[in-house]
């Protein structure tokens, strides 16, 4: 029943057996430091065990079979030593018995001339430990007594001083609070002020609480060194010294995997955005538009890239939106405008997923409930400056750049301060929006398609001849796993997916982002009717930002109808602009407005100056009233006023000039007027004889 090395706790003493017999067994105390083999009968053993006083107990000395010291090192030199001396001891039948045992431990020590006690303490070590040449290792583990404090004395531990002056100080529990308090506050905090610093802040401390102590007798900074690696474990240290934010991020030790929460394809994406690394031109290439923005949405099981978005805009929810549009829908269509023939297949992400994590300022907010509500995609969101937690889309970016970024021209490669001979790389700009969006829907495909996934993580069911490739795991996985994207008509997609906005009625019309918007439906309700009932509102209007000509305005926002409206007259000027265009024309005008509102209050200020001038030379002028009663003065207005106007009448045609007679033409006259005064007639010469 018992077998030979095995451990058993009899009445809370754990015995090894070390040898079968006819009678029962051997067996030795392992517990005791002054044990020697016993026999127990067979007997007495079934009894126990019946009585459920003996029992299998775990041995705590089992490692050591598996330990393999060094080769030629000490321990290994004192183990064969050791197992040299009581070799021919462990293997004879009489080692067991007390008199048989001392016979042939008289006979080693003849021959060797070590002690009995050192022979028979080898012996208990090599019985207690298992009965192997490692049972007679040395306890170097034990050895110095690593984080223990010592006794205390009167005097200071350690080696005196030899050099230094002084005789130093004794570490008491009043200075180890010092030191706490000292590390505590300089050393073990985000600042990452060095050892020596908090040393000098422990002896100003010092100083003040022993004024009379020599300054060559405070404790030192080893002693300082020793007590903090002796009382800070090193896990501690690493996490109190380091930033909370990159603790979690950088530091802190990992413990899964993403795949590991994610059932299937399209369970959750991960989207995020960045700024490329690359200087644009514009489409006409004769100006440098910037760096590009780019979202990328990757499927967390298969690492599928499964939308993008390519464009100028600043990373908000607007644009988000814009890349899941693409992440949800049929791409065949979009690559092939930019020359890219593919079929579904070979970019299957086509449908709703699970789960979308995003950052907090993207998909956090009320907007994002639409999302949520109409088509039951849970939203979560990262914790903020926690990057590791969309780490696959965060890693995308990289690999995505490094494709293009040794070839293409306007890369940027650091430091703007140029060296002697630089030159800066944004001159070097070469690509338009559209061929860098050519190289990314090329670097997609590719990594969609081909690349090879050295460190991912497989399902347990997954087999090995399944490529690691992004669209065989997604393709594997729709067939064999869960979460299947669900699938949605685009129109409603595109329409639960464009942003909200509240809009309000006014007698123009509903006003969104400063312009009006009306239709046949509005105006069919009587709402915009100038009257004094009080009109309804304000809706929510979904509105596409490529396009500020229509927004689509929900009267019930209990129910999935709308009306979509156009812009009125009074806005015409934003008809075939983009509502980026909008509302950076509404941006500018408010800029216009707020520099003309300043010259408008100077003038305004001048204004008021003069007419005070004015008034106070009136004042001045203005004579003196006369003693009459006011009903006199009163009386005579209407006469006064006839008589001004009059004058005002004499002055207007005074000043008004009368035309002066025209100056007769000189006549002069061919021949000299005859006397009588008659005019000369010259019918003789016209008509002549001849003719």
């Amino acid at each position: 029943m018992l077998r030979i090395n095995d451990v058993v706790s009899y009445r809370d003493t754990r015995y090894r057996v070390l040898d079968p017999t006819d009678e029962g067994y051997v067996w030795i105390n392992i517990e005791s430091d002054k044990a020697f083999p016993e026999p127990v009968s067979a007997s007495e053993v079934d009894a126990a065990i019946l009585d459920e006083v003996l029992k299998k107990a775990d041995d705590p000395h089992g490692s050591l079979a598996s330990q393999l010291p060094e080769q030629g090192s000490v321990s290994q030199e004192i183990r064969d030593k050791r197992f040299s001396i009581i070799q021919g001891l462990v293997g004879h039948p009489d080692i067991y018995s007390r008199s048989g045992r001392w016979a042939l431990v008289n006979q080693v020590i003849e021959k060797t001339g070590t002690p009995k006690k050192t022979i028979y303490a080898y012996l208990r070590q090599y019985w207690q430990r298992g009965c192997t040449a490692n049972a007679l290792l040395p306890d170097y583990e034990n050895s110095g007594g690593r984080g223990k404090k010592r006794s205390a004395s009167g005097k200071k531990l350690g080696r005196p001083r030899s050099i230094a002056p002084g005789t130093g100080a004794r570490i008491d529990a009043e200075v180890e609070r010092l030191f706490r308090i000292a590390l505590d506050r300089h050393y073990l905090n985000e600042k990452r002020h060095s050892l020596p610093y908090a040393h000098g802040r422990f002896e100003k401390l010092y100083a003040i609480i022993h004024p009379d102590a020599a300054k060559e007798d405070f404790p030192t900074l080893g002693q300082l060194r020793y007590f903090y690696e002796r009382e800070y474990v090193r896990a501690d240290r690493i996490r109190l010294r380091a930033n909370k934010i990159e603790y979690q991020k950088d530091i802190r030790p990992l413990r899964g995997t993403a795949t590991a929460g994610a059932h299937g394809p399209g369970a959750r994406y991960e989207i995020d955005a960045t700024i490329a690394d690359i200087y644009l031109l514009s489409a006409d290439r004769q100006h440098i538009i910037g760096r590009p923005t780019l979202y990328v949405v990757v499927d967390v099981y298969s690492r599928l890239v499964a939308g993008y978005y390519v464009g100028l805009e600043n990373p908000s929810y607007v644009t988000a939106m814009l890349a899941l549009v693409n992440a949800m829908t049929d791409k065949t269509q979009l690559c092939q405008s930019y020359g890219y023939a593919i079929k579904p297949e070979e970019w299957p992400s086509i449908g709703l997923p699970d789960a979308i994590l995003a950052d907090r300022g993207e998909l956090l907010g009320h907007q994002a409930e639409y999302l949520e509500r109409a088509f039951g995609v849970r939203i979560e969101n990262a914790p903020p400056y926690r990057g590791d937690a969309k780490g696959i889309v965060e890693r995308y970016f990289r690999t995505l750049q490094a494709d293009f970024k040794p070839f293409a021209p306007g890369v940027v490669t650091g430091t703007l301060v140029k060296k002697r001979g630089g030159k800066d790389y944004r001159q070097d700009a070469t690509l338009t929006l559209e061929d860098f969006t050519k190289i990314i829907i090329a670097s997609l495909l590719h990594r969609n398609g081909s690349s090879v996934l050295t460190k991912y993580d497989r399902d347990p069911g997954m087999p090995d001849s399944i490529p690691a490739t992004p669209v065989a795991i997604w393709r594997w996985g729709i067939q064999h796993r869960s979460g299947r994207l669900r699938s949605v008509p685009e129109p409603a997609l595109r329409m639960g997916l464009l942003p909200r906005e509240k809009v309000t009625l006014s007698d123009y019309g509903l006003r969104c982002f400063g312009a009006f918007y009306t239709c046949g439906e509005l105006v069919a309700s009587g709402w915009l009717h100038r009257t004094a009932q009080q009109r309804p509102g304000p809706f929510l209007a979904a509105y596409d930002p490529a396009a500020a000509d229509v927004i689509y305005v929900f009267p019930d926002a209990t129910k999935p109808d709308y009306w979509e409206c156009s812009l009125t007259d009074r806005s015409r000027q934003y008809r075939g602009k983009s509502m980026w265009e909008l509302w950076e024309s509404q941006k500018e005008k408010r800029k216009t407005t707020a520099s003309a509102r300043v010259r408008e209050r100077e003038s305004k200020r001048n204004l008021e100056d003069q007419i005070q001038a004015v008034i106070s030379e009136a004042e001045k002028r203005r004579p003196p009233r006369p003693d009459a009663p006011k009903a006199d003065a009163i009386a005579g207005i209407r006469e006064h006023r006839q008589q001004a106007r009059h004058e005002e009448r004499r002055q207007r045609r005074a000043g008004t000039k009368r035309a002066e007679p025209k100056r007769k033409a000189d006549v002069t006259h061919l021949r000299e007027r005859p006397e009588d005064g008659a005019y000369p007639t010259f019918i003789s010469d016209l008509f002549k004889e001849d003719e």
